[in-house]
């Protein structure tokens, strides 16, 4: 069992490690049942502490809440709040935007994890099972408690200065990353873009189905595949996904920056630059708007791999 800030739902056992942490987003995302916990639970009156007794069968998972260990636990999971563990976890304890305090006389038994935060052992020889692992990233605490405790900000960012000034260098960056690109292998981008512009629904049909065979593969090789031989099918779907989302970025803005001049622009003010540039900024600005950035980005992501997987199926884009 796993129990969820008061609730339990029923999954198969959660083992938090290094190369499987991100994969608790998606167990978050396809819950489909949960119950009322059975375990010694008690919240503080001010609703941000959550207090664990005995709770030696399930896996404590939380959001935007310290939860402190006063028993037993078999495993803990933290968004966006610290973890206190004054008696026993027999399994591994993270965090994701929050600190891991192990009092003197404490137990953990499996490895500990911190992003965002520090873990603070309060004994110079903390009790810990041999051989398990301390990993630890303690950058952006604060921006990663925020966002864990306020996720409606991912979809819908405020527009403060900020904000303004890391889309500007974007648009920036990828305007130099297109320039460099066109200027290597303008014939590749060239064909990129008579593809998606003969047929741009082909090319997002087979950019949907190769993503989502990529997530299902590597959701099965996490789960099925020995640790060395699913590290390597991950890394290579994620250079796959980086490739193709740069060479396609690139492809999309020179369509679009062309488009656009084509049509508002005279003929006489027409350069590739300039529709570089038009490029950048429209797709800066889509990928910027509240909401909206999510369907762009899915629709980006499709796109450019359906412009890689496309690229040697023959040549009767060129014909066309």
């Amino acid at each position: 069992m796993i129990y969820i800030a008061g609730q339990t739902a029923t999954f198969k056992d959660l083992r938090i490690s290094f190369g499987q942490i991100s994969a608790v987003f998606i167990f978050v995302l396809i819950a489909v049942s949960t119950f009322y916990a059975q375990t010694s639970i008690a919240t503080q009156a001010d609703e941000k502490t959550i207090i664990i007794g005995d709770a030696k069968d399930s896996d404590v998972f939380s959001f935007g809440k310290t939860v402190i260990v006063k028993e037993h636990a078999k495993g803990v999971l933290v968004f966006g709040g610290d973890v206190i563990v004054e008696g026993r976890v027999d399994g591994d304890v993270a965090t994701i935007g929050g600190s891991i305090i192990q009092k003197e006389t404490a137990f953990i038994g499996g490895d500990v994890i911190s992003f965002g935060g520090v873990y603070r052992p309060e004994s110079k020889n903390p009790l810990r099972n041999p051989g398990k692992e301390t990993i630890m990233y303690a950058g952006y605490e604060e921006e990663l408690r925020h966002l864990t405790q306020n996720p409606s900000q991912l979809f819908a960012p405020g527009l403060t200065w900020s904000f303004l000034t890391q889309r500007i260098l974007l648009m920036l960056f990828w305007f130099v990353i297109s320039l460099a690109l066109t200027t290597i292998a303008p014939g590749a981008v060239s064909r990129a873009v008579a593809r998606f512009q003969l047929s741009p629904l082909k090319v997002v049909a087979f950019g949907m189905v190769g993503l989502l065979v990529t997530t299902v593969g590597v959701m099965l090789s996490l789960s099925f595949l020995p640790s060395y031989v699913y590290a390597i099918v991950v890394m290579m779907s994620f250079l796959l996904l980086v490739v193709s989302f740069v060479f396609g970025r690139v492809a999309l803005q020179v369509s679009v920056g062309k488009r656009l001049q084509k049509r508002f622009l005279p003929d006489s003010k027409h350069s590739e630059t300039l529709a570089l540039f038009i490029g950048t900024f429209v797709w800066t600005l889509l990928l910027s708007i509240p909401y909206f950035w999510t369907f762009a980005l899915v629709l980006l992501t499709a796109a450019s791999l359906g412009l890689v997987l496309t690229a040697r199926s023959n040549n009767r884009w060129e014909k066309a």
